[in-house]
């Protein structure tokens, strides 16, 4: 399993766009990257997909090796040919999940994974991945807007990841952590998780972040 779930990519903190290459094992040149998106209806979320873009330019993987799928229709096995990296990008997480869901995807990021393709989470996109995507919600975070009652996420981890932490908002974390069954990782906009094979780790500067660490998963 290689998976990296981070806050903001590695717009902070270029190291993990290097633990991200090393994880794909590829030439940058080579690497084929499945953008999935929320389809963009504003001019924001555009700005931050460019931002990506640039950000993918600087550690020499071209634009045109990137693929990308807007969630609005159902995903075909075909679509994924010749893919090293599925990246689920960020925005609102319940309607990446609900979306996730209703396309198949899934089903077919699962699958991608178990045979050893890279994940690769971007704040929503990392959210999904956990057992519940129940942290989306803390904080200022976000809303429910298209009342998603299944809050069940893509289990590819057995924690719970909360994006964008910042030393002001450790109450809030800490309260809600002790109401949910699992372990917490808090990232902040330099850290990221980094899942190979049977290791995880945090990886980036500052201080760990976890919260309702009753079970050891760092390896």
């Amino acid at each position: 399993m290689k998976l990296l779930l981070t806050s903001i990519g590695w717009e902070k903190n270029p190291a993990i766009g290097k633990e991200f290459l090393n994880l794909v094992n590829k030439k940058p040149a080579d690497i084929k990257i499945f953008l999935v998106i929320i389809p963009i209806k504003y001019l924001k979320r555009k700005k931050y997909i460019l931002r990506q873009l640039r950000k993918f330019k600087e550690i020499n993987i071209p634009e045109q090796n990137i693929t990308f799928f807007q969630l609005d229709r159902k995903v075909k096995q075909k679509d994924l040919k010749d893919i090293d990296v599925i990246f689920v990008f960020g925005g609102n997480t319940f309607d990446y999940l609900d979306r996730i869901r209703k396309t198949g995807l899934d089903k077919i990021i699962k699958s991608f994974v178990k045979k050893g393709g890279v994940y690769l989470g971007l704040s929503a996109g990392s959210y999904v991945a956990c057992p519940t995507i129940e942290a989306a919600a803390w904080k200022h975070a976000d809303r429910n807007m298209v009342g998603l009652k299944n809050l069940r996420g893509l289990n590819l981890v057995p924690f719970l990841i909360t994006a964008h932490f910042e030393e002001g908002l450790r109450p809030i974390i800490k309260k809600a952590a002790e109401n949910t069954k699992y372990r917490v990782v808090a990232l902040t906009d330099e850290q990221a998780v980094l899942v190979k094979n049977k290791s995880t780790k945090i990886i980036g500067s500052g201080k760990r972040n976890i919260f309702n660490s009753a079970k050891k998963i760092w390896h």
